[in-house]
């Protein structure tokens, strides 16, 4: 799957996701992203109109702490139990 640009606030983070930000890594990836751009898409699932955080939430921060409207993802689809 090729990543494309996501719009940040389309972007839903699950409430237990959300617990697990560290400001220290949000604060060394946007220096990161700032210096090479961002490398690693994060990625998302869809749940009707949202797009859903799997993965990347300090990715996700760092390019919103940078004032970025959109992020590198890709949409993977849900798995099926």
């Amino acid at each position: 799957m090729q990543p494309k640009e996501l719009k940040i606030e389309d972007i839903y983070v699950p409430v237990k996701r959300r617990a697990t930000r560290n400001q220290q890594t949000v604060e060394a990836l946007a220096a990161a992203i700032l210096e090479d751009g961002q490398r690693v898409p994060i990625q998302v699932r869809q749940d009707g109109k949202r797009l859903v955080l799997i993965e990347g939430l300090h990715r996700l921060e760092a390019c919103r702490a940078l004032g970025e409207d959109t992020v590198l993802g890709i949409i993977v689809r849900a798995r099926l139990h």
